[in-house]
């Protein structure tokens, strides 16, 4: 009794199972979502297609500030956020050595000058002997030897002393633009190597031109063919909720690099209107306005299939739907101009299945040879038409954290 139980339960269930397979959600070409609009009307819009990048705000000017020779720190003046100008003193390191190194080079030069004196006046005094005839040519020549080795030393006492004044005047470090202080890493007293040292010296200070900012960002490399120096950004602080500045495209770089596993291109966007919140080291999303157009007759770029090179709908007429070649103009995110081929107020059809048969299924109208190759499906997720000739297909937006999103390939 109870194998005829187990059996027809496990006939049961497998009857349901077949009756679900055959009738279920997705069979008899019905949607499988049916909250999923089917349709949509051509109506006047406006397009704004832009390209989105991320970046981190930093300033145009910024110096790693270290000494050129090794001394210990005597006079610290300024810390980190002071505002310095152009000229001031930023650090001076301890100069008793060289000053005590300045006055033997000075006693040096001295010493030389007394041994020139007696060189030229013995070199005068055997040069008017020699005229006479009363000394020999050699007495003559080793005095002139010894004006000329005078002459050299004093010389290279002259030149050791410009040294030390070289070096003292390094000891002076002093702000190269107006400017403000990041970092100080170091304190009063302490002992920093020159940069021609080793690890190219001790960092004493990192400073700043806050008053003209930048934005250093990663494009990617499908959007950079778009893009073109001098052209006007909107950029956006995330970290100041609220604050939007123009900027605008300074540099664009020739070659692509890698990051955060996209490939694309460094540019530089210098910001004509600063936000006195924004800070360096804040990250930026721009917003680069590539293509416009006002109060266009549009469609959704799920209504716009390829075939062959050709953009076309499919447009109700009645109870069907006929295929009717279009042609585009700009496009954003969603939806694609239409510069012919459509009337405002008509409805075309977001998906294959509504509007019936497709080339080469039966029943479509003017179908070629069985197997002839289908149009592209519509839709967001299948890769619509887009202007540039190629399908929109998701992709990694920009870099920063940036949703995935379909967008044209061209503008």
């Amino acid at each position: 009794m109870k194998l005829l139980i187990t059996l027809l339960v496990i006939a049961g269930l497998g009857g349901g199972g077949y009756y679900y397979y055959k009738n279920g959600p997705g069979r008899n070409g019905a949607p499988q979502s049916a909250g999923r609009p089917t349709t949509a009307i051509a109506e006047q819009r406006d397009i704004r297609f832009e390209i989105s990048a991320a970046g981190d705000i930093g300033p145009a000017d910024q110096v790693s500030v270290r000494p050129e020779i090794n001394g210990r720190i005597e006079e610290l003046p300024v810390d980190f956020g002071d505002k310095v100008k152009k000229g001031d003193l930023l650090c001076r390191l301890d100069d008793r050595d060289l000053q005590i190194e300045r006055t033997q080079r000075l006693m040096e030069i001295d010493g030389a000058k007394l041994q020139l004196e007696k060189a030229l006046r013995t070199f005068a005094r055997q040069k008017k002997l020699f005229d006479g005839h009363l000394v020999s040519q050699e007495l003559h020549d080793d005095a002139r030897t010894d004006h000329d080795l005078a002459t050299n030393s004093l010389v290279r006492a002259e030149q050791a002393l410009r040294l030390v004044d070289d070096r003292l005047r390094k000891t002076r470090i002093l702000a190269p633009f107006d400017c403000t202080v990041l970092t100080r890493p170091v304190s009063l007293g302490q002992t920093v190597s020159g940069a021609a040292g080793f690890n190219s010296g001790t960092e004493i200070m990192s400073i700043a031109n806050l008053g003209e900012m930048i934005v250093n960002a990663h494009v990617n490399q499908a959007d950079v063919v778009r893009l073109q120096e001098g052209r006007a950004v909107d950029i956006r602080a995330e970290s100041v909720p609220g604050v939007k500045m123009v900027g605008v495209v300074e540099r664009i770089a020739p070659q692509a690099v890698i990051k955060n596993g996209i490939k694309g291109f460094s540019a530089r966007v210098t910001i004509k209107d600063i936000d006195s919140r924004v800070r360096p080291g804040m990250p930026a999303i721009l917003s680069i306005p590539v293509s416009s157009a006002d109060n266009v007759l549009s469609v959704p770029l799920a209504a716009v299939f390829t075939e062959g090179g050709d953009r076309f709908v499919f447009v109700k007429t009645n109870d069907n739907f006929e295929r009717r070649t279009i042609v585009i103009g700009a496009s954003d995110y969603f939806h694609a101009e239409v510069l012919g081929g459509l009337n405002a107020g008509e409805v075309v059809a977001l998906d294959k299945t509504v509007a019936g048969p497709m080339p080469g299924q039966p029943g479509f109208p003017g179908a070629g040879a069985p197997g002839s190759r289908r149009p592209r499906e519509g839709g967001m997720s299948g890769g619509p038409a887009t202007p540039g000739g190629g399908a929109a297909r998701p992709r990694e937006g920009a870099p920063g954290g940036s949703p995935r999103s379909s967008r044209p390939t061209g503008s």
